[in-house]
């Protein structure tokens, strides 16, 4: 039962069967959830548009629209392909619940369905929705809390979203795989979050850092990564974030990693945030054109410090997204 003074969780019941549908809704209310019942799949879809919903128990075999579509389309969009779907049939057989799996189901309940069962994998699967809620959340305020930090300075205004445009871009062109492209996409808006320790005179100070406050700043990758170490769901993100600012010929920071010990997801954030800081003015200097930054990061890769490679695979990549770039500006501007 729903803990006292808490919203009850919604569940979406979709069954063909009025009296299947009574019976269960029954059940579900008497534990204390909120029961939002229809009779078929094109219902079952337009609850998902109209309400919260915190599970579905999706009957297989209904009108228009089967379980199996309903939770296969639940799964693609990406505001609902976490929500726990429990797949609720009379079909025994192997190859419905391998059609299931493929679909994207969370669990199985055969007809008929008992109390006892039905209550324990609905309650096991809301714990787990309510994990998932508090992780989200967590990235969510790590991802405010990066934005804010970017938009005390005017002229970096952007860059956050760039890089994590960029790095995916970057990643895909070389063919990394998904986890470290969403790992890239994350790193791109919080890569910086550990400047929050940094004081606001030496973070906006126009002209060189002392030493003094060269070594403040130099410790912003480590508080970043120690920020995000307790998600889980960030354990990709988490090295790109410390090693960033590494160099290949060991001369950067804070570990001084040389070569292949920096991760490659840092290697590749490191060449595409480089690039946009160049690209972009600053009240010291003009941002640099494409071509004159793509120049500055070969002169740095010739002193030992980037990933030539990389710095390569980018200026091939280049021109079609500055190409993707002024059509999306016409049609912004259309």
């Amino acid at each position: 039962m729903p803990e006292l003074g808490l919203t009850p969780e919604t569940i979406l019941l979709a069954d063909d069967e009025e009296p299947v549908r009574e019976v269960l809704c029954e059940l579900l209310e008497e534990a204390g959830f909120r029961v939002i019942a229809v009779e078929d799949g094109r219902q079952a879809l337009q609850a998902f548009r109209d309400h919260s919903i915190d599970l579905a128990l999706l009957d297989v075999v209904m009108p228009y629209a089967d379980g199996f579509a309903v939770c296969r389309e639940i799964k693609a969009c990406a505001d609902t392909c976490l929500l726990p779907v429990v797949l609720v049939t009379g079909l025994n057989n192997r190859n419905d619940r391998l059609r299931g799996i493929e679909c994207g189901a969370d669990d199985f309940l055969s007809k008929p369905v008992g109390r006892e069962e039905l209550l324990a994998r609905v309650r096991s699967l809301l714990r787990i929705k309510h994990y998932t809620d508090e992780l989200e959340n967590a990235e969510t305020v790590l991802c405010s809390l990066a934005l804010s930090i970017e938009a005390k300075d005017p002229y970096t205004q952007g860059h956050c979203d760039r890089l994590s445009v960029y790095s995916v871009a970057l990643a895909d062109a070389i063919g990394m795989a998904e986890p470290y492209r969403v790992a890239l996409r994350r790193a791109g808006i919080v890569h910086d979050i550990g400047k929050v320790a940094v004081p606001e005179d030496i973070l906006l100070k126009p002209g060189p850092l002392t030493p003094d406050e060269r070594r403040i700043m130099e410790q912003h990758p480590v508080v970043g990564a120690r920020i995000c170490a307790p998600l889980r769901s960030f354990r990709l993100v988490h090295p790109i974030i410390r090693y960033h600012h590494e160099r290949m010929d060991g001369s950067g920071y804070p570990d001084g990693l040389k070569g292949d010990q920096i991760p490659l997801t840092a290697r590749v954030l490191q060449v595409v945030d480089i690039y946009d800081a160049l690209t972009t003015d600053r009240p010291y200097r003009r941002g640099l054109s494409s071509d004159e930054a793509i120049e500055k990061l070969r002169n740095e890769a010739r002193r030992g410090w980037r990933d030539t490679d990389l710095i390569d695979a980018w200026a091939r990549l280049l021109p079609t997204l500055l190409a993707q770039k002024q059509q999306w500006a016409k049609g912004a501007a259309g």
